[in-house]
Order: structure tokens, then C-alpha cells, then sequence
């Protein structure tokens, strides 16, 4: 005879079986570790503080161990915060009160959240805090995994990351690009003479990113390198973003109706969910409360150096010809709060050197794809008309005299942007608007894209490129096999107080070198 249940009876045992399923699951997770797939980071050291960076893959808590030996000689143990779904299981801890100029070991765990606190298996790292007897040495550069070539193992990785490792700097400044969320990247591509390019790939980079996850995925991409997650664990870090941690030139003007790649055409969400992976994914501490995902922020090096770091991308107006006689929100580029925090910055600063890393150059002609809407269209400062400023470049005329104003001696702008090596000096004895003192621009990238430039110049404030290495004339997005990858070099001496800033190749070869004296 068939029996059948009550409802009340199935109700009851609902319980049990939703109970039962739970325990299997606990067991199971209990015996299974959490794993650290994306290694470990550190960001904005400064002050004997620091930012360290992990991922689990599923719910667990970041525990981090530190001392000042390899061997762990009195070790302290900070009990980090959880690493939960709604941040894809990142987590980032603070460390402070570290002593000044000495190596930092760190180990990093999770463990998970059952009661077992099955523990993963460690990763290990260190750096070096800046101290006031200390030298100043660090990296920077941009553009990492662009015009679809990623890891190609076969190449060796993103071999540049390793270059940079084995300079030992104290600490890097990633110039923007971080990922390019608008580019696929394919299993493999012919390029120049012939040769394929071969690339690992995952389901989040065979298609523009969109969704969160797609965001996401496009970070921990760049994580499966070797070489990038080496250098992750030695060198810490400095981000700022640009257009393509979101979609090529975006700005208030960006339109994506007529492109067939994006089923979500609202660039204001595109831009949420792109900010909300690139939060969770660096290393950056996080500001207050007041602005919690401001990336523009100064980092102190003792009495040699401050970064004041900008973002470019955020404050800007619409891309438009740039030609506007008057400012408005029109021509704003870094806004008036960003441009105001860091005319009060430069002029507090205590430092010897002052360093601008600017995610865009100054004085060089960057098109939003004029060719195909007329009238021009421009993505940076520059408006390429030759003559006094207008547009955009009615702010950075203001910043600059407002610096001139006062006084304010050795600084240098650092930026990426355009794929190339350069030097450029802005000296207004050749400019067409003259009220600001001469400086040093420097350009460096792509990491690991495809080469581009020399772009053209714009003679507003006066910039003489004295030194450029690109891809020969009529060719462009070469790529990493033709060699045309670079990065820069900032050497502070102590004693002098002298920068030498190097522009250095995919193996680490200096193109370039100039050496700046302290006024």
C-alpha cells in the first residue's frame, strides 16, 4: 500500500533534511582549504604603514603574520577582516607602526569559516619601508594586457613584470589601464611579420567586460601570471585608473548605442561596476568616508618625495573639440576639488622632489576617434591647435601658473597612456602660453599591450620631446615580440638629492637615463 505524507509531516522534516545537507556541506568545506589563486599585494606604503591585498575563493577570514626576519623572530599575528561574496572574497588589512628602513616578511592565510578553521596554505612576501637614510628607487608604467594580447606562455608571460622585480624597487605606480575591460582577448592573433600570438584565456576576457563578474574576472586574468603575482608579493603598490578599467575614452559623452558589443549601454553603471572590482582588487587603502572610492590621494616618502596621485578620468567633462574660451564642467578635466587639493598639497609639501603620476600626458594631441566623429574630438588636454590655451588646457594653464605663483620647486609629471617611451621637456620660452616654470614629463608603457606612437605635439606649453622610442612610421600596435615595451626608472640619491629617471626596455636595457638636480 502506498503511504502518503501529510503536509505537515513533509514540513517537519524539512528541517532535517535542509539541516542534513548543511552538515555535509561543513564537512566537506572542512576538509578542503581554502586556496590563495591570486597570490598576494601591497599597496600605498607610506609612514611605516602599509596595505596588504588577498583573495580566497570561497567565505573565509585574511590572516596576516609579520616580522622583521625570515625566520619570524617575534612575529606578530593580525586578524584580518572576512572575505565574503559581496567582494568577490577579497580582503585587505592594514599594517602600521612598522619601523622606517628596514625589510618587512609577511605571511598571509585564510581560514575558513566553518568550526574547523581549516587554514590554506600560506603565502609569503616582503618589502622594504622607507627610511630617512635611505635611498628613494621605484618603477612605474601602464597599459597591462591591451589590444588582446595577454599571457602567452609560450613568449614567457608578461615578462616586463619580471624585469621590474629583479630592479628591486621599493615601489611601483601602475599609471592607469590596469586591465583593458574593453578589449577581447583571443587564444591566439597573427601580428607583425607573420607570427601568432598565443594567449591563455578564461571565459571573462572572450568578451567585453559587462557584468560584475566580468569585471572582476578581468583582474584576477592578469593574476594568473607568474611574473605579476612574483612581483605582487615584493614590490608595493600605487594604482590609479584611466578609460579602459571601464570603456575606451569614456567621459560624459560616451555613447554605446550603435556599439554591437554592449548589450548594457548606461556608462554610468559600466563605470559602478568597474570602480566597485577596481576598489576590490588593488591594494589601495581606501579613503574616508566622505569620498570612500577617491583614487586620487598624496603617498610620502620621507623627506625626499611625495606622489601626488591624480585621477583623470573621473572629474573630467565631456569629450568634446576643447576649444571652449572659458572654463565650465565643460572643460573640466581634474575638476576644481582634485585641482585645488593638489595646489595646497604642492605647496605644504616639505619634500624634496614632488612627483605628479598623471594617468594621461600634458602636451601631447590624444584624438577620441576624430576620424569618425567630426568634429574632432579630444580625449586628454591637448586640443591640437598650437596656440594659447583653451578647453582643458585653460585648467592646467591656472594649475600650472598657480605652481609658478608659488614657488614650487622639482616637480615632475610621470604618466603611460600612449604605449610608448618618452621624455618630454615643457619649457615656456617655447610655449604659446607662458606663465609657469619648466619641467620634466616622462612617459612609460605599455607593459604588456601593443606599441604605439610617437603622437603629435600640441605647442600650448611648449613641450620638446627629447627623446622618444616607438614604432617605426606606419607601423603600430606592435606586439611584446617586437620589444617595444618600457617602463621607467626613478632613482633618488640621498646624499645629492639628484633623480635619475631611466626609461628601460622588456629586459630591463636602459633607452634612456636624465639625471635632475634638486633647486
Amino acid at each position: 500500500m502506498k503511504v502518503r505524507k501529510s503536509r505537515s509531516s513533509l514540513l517537519f522534516a524539512l528541517p532535517l533534511i535542509v539541516a542534513g545537507t548543511f552538515a555535509i556541506d561543513s564537512a566537506v568545506l572542512a576538509a578542503r582549504p581554502p586556496v590563495m589563486e591570486q597570490g598576494i599585494q601591497f599597496g600605498d606604503l607610506q609612514n611605516g604603514r602599509v596595505m596588504v591585498w588577498s583573495r580566497s575563493n570561497r567565505p573565509a577570514r585574511m590572516m596576516v603574520e609579520y616580522a622583521l626576519d625570515e625566520q619570524f623572530t617575534h612575529a606578530k599575528t593580525v586578524r584580518g577582516p572576512y572575505a565574503l561574496p559581496n567582494t568577490d572574497y577579497t580582503a585587505k588589512q592594514e599594517l602600521a607602526g612598522l619601523p622606517l628602513g628596514k625589510d618587512v616578511f609577511v605571511k598571509v592565510w585564510f581560514e575558513d569559516l566553518t568550526s574547523a578553521r581549516t587554514k590554506s596554505a600560506p603565502v609569503m612576501g616582503h618589502f622594504h619601508t622607507i627610511g630617512k637614510n635611505d635611498n628613494v628607487h621605484f618603477v612605474w608604467g601602464g597599459d597591462t594586457a591591451g589590444q588582446g594580447f595577454g599571457i602567452n606562455e609560450a613568449f614567457g608571460g608578461m615578462k616586463i613584470y619580471e624585469a621590474m622585480r629583479q630592479v628591486k624597487p621599493q615601489f611601483f605606480i601602475h599609471s592607469g589601464d590596469n586591465i583593458y575591460a574593453d578589449g577581447v582577448i583571443p587564444a591566439s592573433k597573427t601580428v607583425e611579420n607573420g607570427q601568432i600570438w598565443t594567449n591563455v584565456v578564461t571565459p571573462e576576457v572572450s568578451k567585453v567586460a559587462e557584468t560584475q563578474a566580468e569585471f572582476r574576472g578581468r583582474y584576477k586574468y592578469n593574476l594568473l601570471d607568474t611574473h605579476v603575482r612574483a612581483f605582487n608579493a615584493e614590490v608595493p603598490q600605487i594604482w590609479q585608473w584611466d578609460d579602459h578599467e571601464v570603456v575606451n575614452n569614456w567621459s560624459d559623452s560616451k555613447d554605446l548605442s550603435a556599439d554591437p558589443r554592449y548589450t548594457v549601454k548606461d556608462v554610468p553603471l559600466l563605470v559602478a561596476r568597474a570602480a566597485t572590482a577596481f576598489q576590490e582588487f588593488s591594494a589601495q587603502r581606501p579613503n574616508n568616508a566622505l569620498e570612500p572610492g577617491r583614487v586620487y590621494r598624496k603617498v610620502s616618502y620621507g623627506p625626499l618625495l611625495d606622489v601626488f596621485v591624480l585621477d583623470m578620468r573621473s572629474y573630467r567633462g565631456p569629450n568634446t573639440n576643447n576649444l571652449q574660451t572659458e572654463q565650465s564642467a565643460e572643460t573640466a578635466f581634474l575638476g576644481a576639488e582634485q585641482v585645488s587639493w593638489l595646489e595646497k598639497g604642492l605647496k605644504d609639501s616639505t619634500a624634496v622632489w614632488k612627483v605628479i603620476a598623471a594617468d594621461m600626458p600634458i602636451g601631447l594631441n590624444i584624438s577620441d576617434d576624430f576620424v569618425n566623429n567630426p568634429p574632432k574630438l579630444w580625449e586628454a588636454v591637448a586640443n591640437g591647435n598650437d596656440g594659447p590655451a583653451l578647453g582643458r588646457e585653460l585648467e592646467m594653464a591656472d594649475l600650472l601658473g598657480n605652481i609658478k605663483a608659488n614657488s614650487i620647486k622639482n616637480i615632475v609629471w610621470l604618466t603611460a597612456d600612449v604605449h610608448y617611451a618618452a621624455a618630454h621637456y615643457y619649457d615656456p620660452a617655447k610655449a604659446q602660453s607662458t606663465n609657469f616654470n619648466g619641467f620634466w614629463e616622462f612617459i612609460a608603457g605599455p607593459l604588456n599591450a601593443g606599441s604605439f606612437g610617437p603622437n603629435s605635439t600640441d605647442a600650448t606649453f611648449g613641450p620638446q620631446v627629447v627623446f622618444y622610442k616607438a614604432p617605426p612610421t606606419g607601423q603600430s600596435n606592435l606586439s611584446p615580440y617586437a620589444g617595444l615595451q618600457f617602463f621607467g626608472d626613478v632613482n633618488i640619491d640621498k646624499t645629492s638629492k639628484a633623480m635619475t629617471v631611466d626609461l628601460k626596455d622588456i629586459n630591463g636595457d636602459s633607452v634612456y637615463s636624465k639625471t635632475l638636480v634638486a633647486e
